[in-house]
């Protein structure tokens, strides 16, 4: 689904629902390193990046 952020951090849906900022929760994700699991939070800036750069997807059955 897509949404849209106004200026306040309010939400709003592609229906035109708006979701207003005091009820967003966090959402930790969490990438394989090394053969472990560890939230993205924790990476350096730099892997950060690297993270938001990556591409996903699907390879057929």
């Amino acid at each position: 689904m897509n949404y849209k952020e106004d200026k306040d951090g309010n939400l709003i849906l592609e229906d035109g629902t708006e979701i207003p900022v005091e009820k967003r929760t966090k959402c930790e994700v969490y990438s394989r390193v090394v053969g472990y699991l560890r939230p993205v939070s924790q990476f350096n800036k730099g892997k950060q990046e690297e993270f938001k750069k990556r591409k996903t997807f699907k390879t057929p059955r």
